[in-house]
């Protein structure tokens, strides 16, 4: 069964451990879920950045929340306001850039039919451009964008996102950076309107049960909080 996923609100490091389990757990079906946050805001950053950077840019920044790696790729995510979903399903041969062109192309159909100017930024970058450090310095995905990620008319970046591959599985982590888009219910019907054309599927809302949400928050304590993981590189 194809499914919307609801959860009540979750820090960033069991978002991070939810997703994981969801691709071991459902690697065969379609699970879409937005992050419900626990108050306050949080930062999360790519797999393969490295640690002292990423504290560098915190610290620019003034930021003292919670902050931890992510299992997928791209640089660093202020969490405040932003609609940031995660997207797991199976998907055998597809490379991640044409998963990511597609996706974000149906959910660009879908803010334009709510009246959203945005386009997706076309020009192709060098390799560097994805790299997670540029200069010595991490890399911020809101500062930077990539190729197919959406733009506003003002050509700042509005949604990014990360994939990264188990197997035959995909898991896509996002952000839609709009105002006040956290809790606004038509940018979440873009979102899920968009997801059911790219993948041909309905979803069903329903609720992460109690067992699902203790394993969830074991293996929170136990990696995404960890600095065996934070810290990794």
């Amino acid at each position: 069964m194809d499914i919307l996923l609801i959860t009540p609100p979750l820090n960033v490091y069991e978002h991070m451990a939810l997703d994981e389990q969801i691709v071991h757990l459902r690697p065969q079906a379609v699970t879409l879920r937005f992050y419900n946050w626990a108050d306050g805001p949080a930062v999360t950053f790519g797999y393969a950045q490295f640690f002292k950077e990423v504290q560098q840019t915190l610290t620019a920044q003034n930021f003292s929340g919670e902050y931890t790696r992510r299992p997928t790729g791209g640089g660093v995510v202020f969490h405040t306001d932003d609609l940031t979903f995660s997207l797991v399903f199976s998907s055998p041969c597809e490379r991640p850039t044409e998963i990511y062109k597609k996706l974000h192309g149906f959910i660009l159909t879908q803010l334009t039919r709510m009246g959203i100017a945005a386009h997706a930024l076309d020009t192709k970058l060098p390799a560097s451009a994805y790299a997670p450090s540029v200069n010595h310095q991490a890399s911020a995905c809101f500062i930077r964008p990539v190729e197919n990620d959406l733009l506003d008319e003002t050509g700042q970046k509005m949604l990014g996102g990360a994939i990264r591959r188990f197997g035959e599985t995909v898991l896509y982590q996002g952000s839609l950076q709009l105002p006040g888009a956290r809790n606004n219910p038509a940018l979440k019907r873009a979102v899920i309107d968009g997801v059911r054309e790219f993948l041909a599927v309905d979803l069903r809302p329903t609720p992460a049960c109690a067992g699902r949400l203790a394993a969830v928050r074991q293996l929170a304590a136990l990696q995404y909080e960890s600095p065996s993981w934070v810290e990794k590189f």
